[in-house]
């Protein structure tokens, strides 16, 4: 058996020569395709097809590697692989060029990210790639890499980019060889950090798994094949290389061959490629790679290995590139959909995040521009919530704080049915049992007013004013007991309308904090913006107290009404206490009659009876009588003044300070008055979002030209 010549015309072979079967048509405009997502810039986001040689330590991972790609990767013995390598492979025949980089992986510190990120070699050729991989080796901080402490192996990706005639654009990948359990060089983080590392390339549905396994060792116990089926449970994507024949102990050829036959209890659907791996006389040696396969094939075709009748499509390192050539091409035609789709989606995220970030602004026009706009969308806003005109742009059906002109109607409605029922001091019961227990209470720490009967009522009265009392004639009481009356009766309004005036000062707070977080979405221009409307809202908050407080001056002042409701409420309790006076009095004069039933005077006589008995009845103490029309007084100001202080407060205070100038205190008019140095202070981008829309802007341009690459 002979493999093909692989030498150019000049007889010289190359490093890419034995990539040749690897080069079908249509794998390559594949690939090229492929090849151009990655140059894109999509490769760091999405994953592409990509070899992966994975399997225990020192299974031959590399030499088999470099029998698939000719790329020299070291290998020798007492030395494994400690850290992820990636080999980029872009065609091109303008130039060539092998750049080496250094991708720290996420857990690394700001400090050895910059350190090893700096890291950029260029390469003359490939044979200098041991000595890269050492120099990768000791930046990352190795153990046995010129440090005696910290981990074996690292999560760091040493990236080889090698841009000239390959003929193939691919990405080939050595990873770290699994490790089972801990030795006495190999800690236990080494062995999960290694899984990590492993799975992390395996795990990928775009990722080809070479499962490299020893031959003269158990295979049931080689960790690859149980990851492989985890990864992978359909075993589209899984190809079994056993490597070492030549090792294993005479006799035990033919569970070696079983193996490679698929016809052992550990079987792939893929199956199994048998491959020797030169022997260290012959690295030392220097041998080629087509005389590496012609010695291999040799190998295969002696005794014992000949007696068994294997399929010559699964041997050797030629047959297995013949073989990846197909399934290459396969999983590449399969994959394309699905990045279509995926790089689709990921084009509208990444438009998505460009549309919250806004429009850049890198001059001072811009910057005003950028928040004049801003401005305008928060007048906007909060004029329609203040006219009560709710759109689903800014208004959450569930969260009614965002529906202002809706939440001070009820707050105002509120207060107003709660000074009606219990703005008083003193507020009458029926009730004998409620009013003993909390009759004339003045503790501080009973918040409501107090429940009086209508005895205890008329004593506070009768109190008042004998302590009021002046040069007036009995039966009369001058202007200080309805003041004082008053006064104390309103006693609670203070508190009531300052409790009031805070709540809505809180909703109004928590309103343009929202409406803010609608239209400014950068934390930083949020915050200048919050700080600057919250001493503009302490401000009118300010204002509002002190309208507030005249309101309540006004209220301890001597009490004045032009309001008719005042004389009709004082008509209609004089009223209603006569005809109650009048109606005990018949009923008295009536119990008294001779024949004690009711009759009809038919003569002046019986009618100046009945007017005596009614006056016998009607004998009224002056005092009481004063202290009567006072609380009749009393009542009839006391509405009338409540309506108009509630009024006061909701169009005075609420409206006037609070709602009417909410509009104005984030306008335009607002931003032409900051001085160019505010403007610069509040409206200048975050380096870290410059930064994040100038990667943006390459991601969606990178992505628009990979969508345009793919579509044939």
């Amino acid at each position: 058996m002979e493999v093909p010549d692989n030498t150019k015309n000049t007889g010289q072979e190359t490093v890419f020569d034995s990539l040749e079967g690897l080069r079908s048509k249509k794998t390559a405009r594949r690939l090229n395709q492929i090849a151009r997502v990655k140059a894109n810039g999509v490769g760091h986001h999405i994953s592409l097809p990509q070899l992966v040689v994975s399997g225990d330590q020192s299974v031959g991972k590399s030499s088999v590697l470099e029998g698939i790609t000719g790329i020299p990767f070291p290998r020798q013995d007492g030395l494994c692989t400690k850290f992820a390598t990636e080999i980029i492979l872009q065609h091109s025949v303008e130039m060539t060029r092998i750049t080496a980089i250094i991708i720290p992986n996420k857990f690394r510190s700001h400090a050895d990210r910059e350190r090893l990120e700096a890291y950029r070699q260029v390469l003359s050729d490939l044979s200098e790639l041991a000595n890269v991989i050492a120099e990768a080796g000791t930046l990352m901080q190795l153990r046995s890499q010129g440090v005696d402490q910290g981990s074996m192996f690292a999560e760091d990706v040493l990236r080889i980019e090698y841009i000239g005639d390959t003929q193939l654009h691919l990405t080939v990948v050595d990873l770290p060889g699994i490790i089972e359990s801990p030795t006495d060089d190999q800690t236990e983080e080494d062995v999960q950090l290694v899984s990590r590392l492993v799975d992390s390339y395996l795990e990928s549905p775009r990722t080809i798994i070479l499962a490299v396994v020893q031959g003269s060792n158990d295979i049931a116990n080689q960790g690859i094949v149980r990851r492989a089926r985890k990864f992978d449970p359909d075993g589209q994507r899984t190809v079994g290389i056993i490597t070492k024949p030549d090792l294993v102990n005479q006799g035990t050829e033919a569970r070696i061959a079983r193996l490679a036959k698929n016809e052992d209890t550990t079987k792939l659907k893929l199956g199994y490629f048998l491959l020797k791996n030169p022997t260290p006389i012959e690295l030392e040696a220097g041998i080629s790679l087509s005389m590496r396969s012609q010695k291999e094939l040799d190998f295969f075709s002696s005794s014992p290995w000949k007696e068994y009748h294997l399929d010559p499509n699964r041997l050797g390192v030629y047959a297995l590139r013949e073989f990846l050539q197909d399934l290459l091409s396969r999983h590449t035609e399969k994959e394309l959909p699905k990045l279509r789709n995926e790089i689709k989606v990921l084009l509208e995220i990444t438009e998505a995040e460009l549309a919250n970030l806004g429009e850049e602004r890198p001059t001072l026009i811009s910057k005003r521009t950028f928040l004049t706009r801003r401005s305008m969308e928060f007048h906007r806003l909060t004029q329609a919530a203040l006219d009560g005109n709710y759109d689903e742009s800014h208004s959450d059906k569930d969260d009614y704080s965002m529906r202002l002109r809706a939440e001070v109607h009820r707050l105002n409605g509120e207060f107003a049915a709660y000074m009606r029922d219990m703005g008083q001091k003193r507020k009458l019961t029926s009730s004998r049992d409620e009013s003993d227990s909390q009759s004339e209470s003045d503790s501080p720490l009973y918040d409501g007013p107090v429940l009086v009967n209508q005895q205890e009522l008329d004593a506070w009265v009768k109190k008042a004013y004998t302590r009021t009392r002046g040069l007036e004639l009995p039966g009369n009481y001058n202007y200080a007991l309805l003041s004082k009356l008053f006064h104390e009766q309103s006693s609670r309004w203070p508190k009531i309308a300052h409790n009031h005036v805070t709540e809505l000062f809180q909703l109004i707070t928590n309103f343009v904090e929202k409406v803010i977080g609608l239209v400014i979405d950068e934390d930083d221009m949020r915050r200048e913006i919050q700080v600057l409307l919250v001493g503009k809202l302490d401000i009118a908050m300010h204002c509002g107290n002190e309208e507030l407080q005249k309101l309540l001056v006004d209220e301890r002042r001597q009490p004045i009404t032009y309001n008719h409701y005042y004389t009709d409420n004082i008509q209609s309790a004089r009223n209603a206490k006569m005809e109650k006076a009048v109606e005990k009095a018949m009923e008295g004069a009536i119990a008294a009659a001779s024949d004690k039933m009711y009759y009809v005077c038919n003569s002046k006589p019986e009618l100046d009876n009945l007017i005596g008995s009614l006056q016998t009845r009607m004998i009224v103490n002056m005092d009481d009588q004063a202290c009567a029309e006072s609380l009749s007084g009393l009542n009839a100001y006391y509405k009338v003044a409540m309506k108009t202080f509630v009024d006061n407060v909701c169009r005075q205070v609420v409206e006037r300070h609070l709602l009417s100038t909410l509009p104005g205190i984030f306008d335009p008019t607002t931003v032409i008055n900051f001085s160019d140095e505010e403007i610069l202070r509040i409206a200048s981008e975050p380096e870290k979002q410059k930064h994040r829309r100038t990667s943006l802007l390459a991601l969606a341009k990178g992505l628009r030209d990979s969508l345009k690459d793919l579509r044939n």
